[in-house]
């Protein structure tokens, strides 16, 4: 009986975060694909290639050595990816490779998600707080974070909502439930997607109030001490400042690897270009490079969508001609002997 209870509890609050989250007066964006190369200016800063493949967005000042406080991508890039004119920002996660029962390996691609125009990419979310009143404060210049942990081959220890939805159709409902609940799971999913895959990455919400940056890129902020950000849940007494929550959506297109002849005798294909082969090690890099005070009006104006009166909306066509080229020539694209830098999967 007891369990009955607890079941129908859980079902009645995914039921209810669902409703939150589709009502919710969330900044959601397409940025497109600027560059896939093997950099990271977080983790890896100043190596010219770093240990595992990349897919980037935002603007197309990113490169190897971007030094911490000082770098203002707003500043010194000249385009951005991103659907927001202002947004200069750069957004980054690993990439997902499909291994053939051969041993092969070829890159999953990238589609756009519902209602949003672009090529490949990332959708970017800010989110306040749902009670449509607690204020949050925009993120500083030189501020950047990571999310997640690319050594994580098991849950423990994994960060919050970070996770992957198995679409059961093309025409999949973006907010067909609150992220990581319901079928959801933290690891790859392991059977065939007909609609591909969703992976979410979902950011702290809490701040220092001092520090834009730290070592290990996420000890200057935190998640709520208890209950959620989006539930107005509140932030502990060392991280005091609330921020917008950042989330990433990325939409993988496994359609063409969904015929099980091709899967390996034993296991899931699917490995991150880390040589993740569980899905544990989902992580993403931000680094923050909105114009002036933008993203604070969007924010204060409760924006949602895609489109914005406190901001300027770019065509199509103008983020998709922002674009770099690899900084060092690297084959990432088609059938593979290996991943981009002979990465061995573990």
């Amino acid at each position: 009986m007891k369990a009955s209870i607890l079941a129908v509890a859980a079902a009645l609050y995914a039921q209810e975060a669902a409703a939150q989250f589709a009502q919710a007066a969330m900044m959601r964006f397409q940025c497109s694909q600027l560059v896939i190369e093997r950099l990271d200016p977080l983790v890896n800063p100043g190596q010219l290639q770093s240990t595992h493949l990349h897919q980037i967005v935002g603007g197309n000042s990113f490169n190897a050595t971007m030094t911490p406080v000082e770098y203002d991508p707003a500043a010194k890039s000249s385009c951005t990816t991103c659907t927001f004119a202002e947004d200069f920002s750069n957004y980054w996660t690993a990439n997902i490779y499909f291994k053939a029962k051969n041993g092969s390996f070829k890159r999953v691609p990238q589609m756009v998600n519902l209602g949003l125009k672009g090529q490949g990419g990332v959708t970017v979310y800010y989110i306040p707080p749902y009670d449509g009143k607690t204020k949050v404060t925009a993120f500083k210049p030189g501020f950047r974070m990571l999310a997640g942990d690319p050594n994580l081959r098991s849950q423990k220890g994994m960060q919050k909502q970070i996770c992957h939805r198995c679409e059961h159709n093309i025409a999949q409902n973006p907010f067909g439930g609150a992220p990581c609940t319901g079928d959801d799971t933290a690891a790859f999913p392991k059977k065939p997607c007909d609609g591909g895959i969703r992976s979410t990455i979902t950011f702290p919400t809490c701040w220092d109030g001092k520090n834009v940056d730290s070592p290990d890129h996420k000890s200057h902020v935190a998640y709520p001490s208890s209950g959620t950000f989006e539930s107005t849940g509140p932030c502990p007494a060392s991280h005091p400042v609330r921020l917008p929550q950042v989330m990433y959506e990325v939409m993988w297109d496994t359609r063409e690897f969904n015929d099980k002849s091709m899967w390996p005798e034993t296991g899931q294909p699917l490995v991150y270009s880390t040589g993740d082969t569980t899905g544990y090690g989902q992580h993403g890099d931000y680094v923050f490079g909105w114009k002036g005070d933008a993203l604070q009006k969007a924010l204060d104006a409760r924006c949602s969508g895609d489109r914005c009166s406190a901001l300027k909306t770019q065509t199509n066509e103008e983020t998709l001609a922002c674009f770099k080229g690899q900084t060092v020539k690297e084959q990432t694209e088609g059938w593979l002997d290996s991943l981009p830098g002979d990465i061995p999967l573990n």
